[in-house]
C-alpha cells in the first residue's frame, strides 16, 4: 500500500513538473508565427476563402480530430468521460474547421474506441455527406481503420464506394503537388486501414495506410508528449517533398495506473498549447513538416492556428 501511494505522488509531481515546463517555455518564447493573427472569416469554408486556385494540398495544415466520432460513446456519466475524445458531431465538427477525421470501427459497423462502441458509421458518412452538400471547396481526409482486437466489417471497401464514390479523391501520388481546384469537385481522401483485408493498392478510389502515418506516444505527461512530438516531426522530409501525410496530435492520454482516468482534465495538461507548438516548430526550423496537426475536443482557436500557418504559406510567409 505504501509502494502504491508513493508510486502516485511521484506521478502527481511528474505531471506538475511537465506542466509548468510547457508553461515556462510558453512565457519564455511565446507562441506567435507566421499567420498567427490570422482568423478565417467563416471557419465552414476556410479553404475556399483561401482561394482553391492558389492553395496547394501540400501547403495545408489540417486542422483533425482524434477520435472523431466519440461525442455519445458508452453510457453519459458512467463510461463516456473514460472514452470521449470529443464532444461534438462529425458535421459540428466540420463545420467549426476540423478537415481530418480519425474514425475506428468494429466487425458489425459501428464506430468504437477501444471496448466501447457508439453509433453506426452510417451516421459518420452521413455527417459528411450533409457537410459536402453545403460546401464547394473544402477537402476533408477521412481516416478509417479497424479497432485494434475487432475483425475488418464486411464488405466495407463496396460499402463505402456505394455511399461517397461520386466525392473520393483516387490514391494518386501526384495529388500532394496538385491545387485544391484541381482536385474539385472530388472532395475526400479517405485512408482505409483494415486489420487483416488487403491494404488499397495505388489507383484505388482509397488510400492506404502508408499514406497517413504519426509516431503516437502512449503517455499522460504533457511535456515528454509534446518534446516526442517536436522530434518525430523534425525527422520528417518536409510536406513538398514526401508523399504522405504525417499526423501530429496534440493529446496525451489517461494512463491505467493513474487515478484521473477521464479524458478531459488529462488531454487539457496539453490542449492549450497548440500555437506553442506550431511557434517552437518555426524556431526550431521544422514548420515546413508540419501538415496535420490534431486535438481532442477541437475549439475554434486550434483551427484558426492552423488556418493561419496554411494562410502564410499560401502568401509566402512562412
Amino acid at each position: 500500500m505504501g509502494s502504491h501511494v508513493s508510486k502516485q505522488v511521484n506521478r502527481r509531481k511528474a505531471i506538475s513538473t511537465e506542466k509548468k515546463t510547457l508553461c515556462d517555455l510558453q512565457g519564455n518564447c511565446g507562441d506567435t508565427f507566421p499567420g498567427s493573427d490570422y482568423r478565417p472569416p467563416d471557419r465552414k469554408n476556410w479553404m475556399g476563402n483561401l482561394n482553391p486556385e492558389k492553395l496547394h494540398i501540400n501547403q495545408i495544415v489540417w486542422p483533425g480530430t482524434h477520435d472523431s466520432a466519440t461525442n455519445k460513446i458508452g453510457f453519459l456519466f458512467i463510461t463516456r468521460p473514460f472514452a470521449q475524445c470529443q464532444s461534438l458531431s462529425i458535421y459540428n465538427q466540420l463545420v467549426r474547421g476540423a478537415r481530418v477525421l480519425d474514425i475506428r470501427v468494429q466487425e458489425d459497423s459501428r464506430v468504437c474506441h477501444g471496448v466501447l462502441a457508439t453509433y453506426s458509421v452510417d451516421v459518420v458518412i452521413k455527417d459528411v455527406k450533409k457537410f459536402l452538400s453545403e460546401t464547394q471547396s473544402e477537402i476533408i481526409i477521412l481516416e478509417i481503420r479497424t479497432e485494434f482486437g475487432h475483425d475488418d466489417p464486411p464488405e466495407f471497401e463496396k460499402y463505402l464506394e456505394e455511399n461517397l464514390g461520386e466525392y473520393l479523391i483516387h490514391q494518386d501520388d501526384r495529388v500532394f503537388s496538385k491545387t485544391v481546384s484541381e482536385l474539385l469537385p472530388k472532395r475526400v481522401i479517405c485512408v482505409w486501414k483494415p486489420r487483416k483485408s488487403p491494404q488499397p493498392k495505388a489507383g484505388s478510389p482509397f488510400w492506404n495506410s502508408g499514406h497517413l502515418k504519426d509516431n503516437w506516444i502512449d503517455t499522460d505527461l504533457p511535456s515528454t508528449k509534446f518534446e516526442s512530438n517536436m522530434k518525430h516531426l523534425s525527422e520528417q522530409p518536409p510536406v513538398s517533398s514526401r508523399k504522405f501525410f504525417y499526423r501530429v496530435e496534440n493529446t496525451v492520454t489517461p494512463q491505467a495506473d493513474n487515478p484521473v482516468l477521464c479524458v478531459k482534465p488529462v488531454t487539457n495538461r496539453i490542449h492549450g498549447y497548440a500555437r506553442l507548438f506550431i511557434a517552437q516548430c518555426v524556431a526550431k526550423g521544422c514548420a515546413d513538416k508540419l501538415q496535420i496537426f490534431s486535438t481532442d475536443f477541437i475549439d475554434e482557436d486550434f483551427v484558426d492556428a492552423c488556418v493561419g500557418l496554411t494562410h502564410a504559406r499560401v502568401e509566402g510567409k512562412a
